[in-house]
């Protein structure tokens, strides 16, 4: 079971760098309807209320706005909330849920199309707007009501609703909530995970809150350029998480097996990450901290192996080791071994990664 601290960092590690532009561009119209008050109607009885202040009624009225953030703080509290729970809800079923590392990489693979498309509709492309989904009407009329108080309820109603307006990103860490097997650690990833998206959503949500209007068109391009880039990262992942691509991260390699006669002698073959002992058993040692190293590995085919993946104050997306062609899931320990056996190997390529696809490697039987 993974670490609860370990996983509050993956969490938060992740919203910081991905999160947060990514689920901007599904949930920043639920924000901004959350934030934005709407202005009254330039004629009839509201007319006097919409002229601009003046004098001592404007400096009167100036403290109005006083409190620009705390519809924000109300929306991100909400949000906090209801994502705290889907994880420990998906801890609690994580063993019934369980994907395997493929249907985990298919189900990436579909956050990234979908990405894609909001992308698209950000830069305006009308061909893909039908694609896109959409917040229920119901939630169009929440928005409609939140725009007309000043109340920090709906704001927070409206960012608890969030949970059912998922990023592809979020798609990810759901995903590490479930393998965590536990409620604490289930609720802690998807916490850290929101907390990692505040400082973007709350900056998002202090300009939607003063100068919305004139930004919303450069806002919509600039999130979408993001938002793509992310997708394009997201698909990455999911091919390497499925265990189809290897992109070279410029890993170390580590030295060959033992020569192909089979004598694991000399302390090269004794002390090495492949060893190759006299009854002929072979052993692969993966050190695993917030990285695998080494990540390329030479063993020899035809032999019984065991892979040891040996934590070293593991941590990160490193701690949820897969193997997506054997169906291998394992959570490293911070500190000890791991043993993973992995048979008689023919000569091929293997390839690891960690669930999200962001650590990567081989090993090559020959």
């Amino acid at each position: 079971m993974p670490s609860s601290i370990a996983l509050l960092v993956t969490g938060v590690s992740t919203g910081l760098l991905a999160g947060g532009a990514s689920c901007a561009a599904v949930q920043g119209g639920l924000l901004a309807g959350a934030v934005t008050r709407r202005q009254p109607s330039p004629s009839g009885p509201a007319s006097a209320a919409a002229r601009p202040p003046s004098g001592a009624a404007a400096r009167h009225r100036a403290p109005a706005d006083s409190k620009p953030l705390a519809p924000v703080g109300a929306f991100l509290v909400g949000k906090l909330l209801s994502h705290t729970l889907l994880g420990a809800l998906l801890g609690v079923f994580g063993n019934a849920l369980q994907p395997s590392p493929r249907a985990r990489a298919v189900m990436l693979l579909i956050a990234a199309v979908i990405m894609l498309l909001f992308a698209l509709d950000l830069f305006g492309v009308k061909a893909v707007s039908r694609l896109v989904p959409r917040p229920p009407a119901s939630f169009g009329r929440v928005l409609r009501r939140s725009a007309k108080t000043d109340s920090v309820l709906t704001p927070a109603l409206i960012g608890f609703a969030t949970v059912l307006v998922p990023c592809g990103v979020t798609l990810s860490m759901e995903l590490i909530a479930v393998t965590s097997g536990s409620p604490v650690a289930g609720a802690a990833v998807m916490a850290g995970f929101v907390i990692g998206t505040v400082p973007l959503f709350g900056a998002l949500g202090y300009m939607f809150r003063r100068t919305s209007r004139a930004l919303s068109g450069r806002l919509a391009v600039l999130t979408g350029v993001v938002v793509l880039g992310v997708a394009v990262w997201t698909a990455g992942s999911a091919l390497q998480a499925g265990g189809w691509a290897t992109f070279d991260q410029g890993g170390t390699t580590a030295a060959e097996a033992a020569p192909a006669s089979g004598g694991g002698s000399g302390k090269a073959a004794a002390d090495g990450p492949v060893r190759l002992d006299a009854s002929g058993k072979q052993t692969v040692t993966l050190t695993v901290t917030d990285f695998y190293e080494p990540t390329k590995f030479t063993a020899k085919a035809g032999v019984p192996t065991t892979l040891v993946l040996r934590g070293k104050d593991s941590g990160g997306c490193a701690r949820a080791f897969t193997i997506p062609e054997l169906g291998v899931e394992e959570i490293v320990k911070r500190d000890g071994d791991t043993k993973v056996d992995l048979g008689t190997r023919k000569a091929g390529t293997l390839r690891f990664s960690c669930a999200m696809g962001m650590q990567t490697g081989t090993i090559t039987f020959q």
